[in-house]
């Protein structure tokens, strides 16, 4: 279908719905034409936009063809020329299906993968930039689970980051992320690669996900004493197994069993709808191949070299020297256009 044709047929949409609604509809059905209006008044706005620019321009260029308005008309008929296709765009783009996690918080996972002591310590320096970026954003980072292993070294981060388009910000930060540098323990001054996996995951509600109480194995134990941050003498950790997926979620950040608990299953909940959004985007995901990335944990997607100053990332063949920054949590450069590479993949594969 034209895009004009589905333009038309989305403002014919929105016409009948505003007709309906001013009549006689009531209960579920005007809730349910209420929230379809709300859903393409800004495309019908952004179409009105176009047409009026494509009309101006119009205009202006028959303006050309008069001697007396050349001059006036000149300016315009650029400045539209420049703008038209800016709005075309824009208005593809909202046609696209919408990712309906995109605008949901975000449960962010941080685990050392190869080099040891020194993933660990990088691991815990991706875990504050993180943070630094919430900070920046405007978002809250709340701290779910944090186990050292000494000398600053992370086992294991768990935060919840929430805010408004979190999850969209965020969800090409899944994958490897390789550090090259001199680790502070080298006597020899060799440069050593390090990788570190990062996951963020959509947050779930509990409408996402149905959980059966039976189908969890919970078990509570003592935080052990470098990986709790509030060591105490009763069996406050927890740990729950879900026994169909196999999947484990271990808390040990709070004083409270019942709080641990709660943190568990929101973790858990997350986990299990991210896999069921995983497998849903499998097949389509086959035929986007030009897609920045796939979300799989063990695709390297960033490496992060310290002696050059440089932060590259492979999907989309950028380089940044501008390390301190990055690592202060100013990462709005490789986020913007990770999403415009995945704004143009889409599209191209629409059209």
């Amino acid at each position: 279908m034209k895009l004009d044709d589905k333009l038309d047929r989305i403002v014919r949409r929105a016409d009948e719905l505003k007709a309906m609604l001013s009549g006689t509809l009531g209960g579920d059905a005007f809730a349910k034409a209420s929230k379809e209006l709300a859903e393409i008044e800004p495309v019908v706005a952004k179409v009105a936009e176009l047409r009026n620019a494509e009309r101006a321009y119009a205009e202006a260029e028959s303006l050309l063809a008069d001697p007396e308005m050349r001059e006036l008309a000149e300016a315009e008929h650029q400045d539209l020329k420049d703008r038209l296709p800016a709005l075309e765009r824009e208005v593809r783009l909202m046609l696209l299906p919408k990712d309906e996690a995109d605008a949901r918080s975000a449960i962010l996972e941080i685990r050392p993968a190869a080099g040891g002591d020194e993933a660990g310590l990088f691991a815990a320096e991706l875990f504050r930039m993180y943070q630094r970026y919430a900070e920046l954003r405007g978002w809250r980072f709340e701290v779910m689970d944090y186990e050292e292993t000494g000398l600053g070294s992370l086992k294991e981060g768990i935060a919840e980051i929430t805010g408004r388009n979190v999850f969209a910000r965020l969800k090409f930060e899944s994958g490897v992320h390789r550090v090259q540098r001199v680790p502070a323990t080298e006597s020899q001054g060799r440069i050593h690669t390090s990788t570190v996996t990062v996951a963020v995951l959509p947050e779930a509600e509990d409408v996402d996900v149905a959980i059966d109480e039976k189908d969890l194995r919970i078990d509570t134990y003592r935080a052990s004493g470098a990986g709790g941050q509030h060591v105490n003498k009763t069996d406050s950790a927890v740990r729950i197994t879900h026994i169909p997926t196999g999947v484990v979620v271990a808390m040990q950040e709070e004083r409270s069993q019942h709080k641990n608990r709660a943190k568990a299953m929101k973790v858990l909940r997350s986990r299990l709808y991210d896999a069921e959004r995983q497998r849903a985007q499998a097949t389509r995901a086959a035929d986007r191949k030009g897609q920045v990335g796939t979300g799989d944990r063990s695709e390297r997607i960033r490496t992060y070299n310290f002696p050059q100053g440089r932060v590259t990332d492979h999907r989309i063949n950028l380089t940044l020297y501008k390390i301190d920054r990055v690592m202060a949590g100013e990462m709005d450069e490789i986020i913007d256009a990770l999403v415009a590479e995945d704004e143009a993949a889409r599209l191209a594969a629409d059209s």
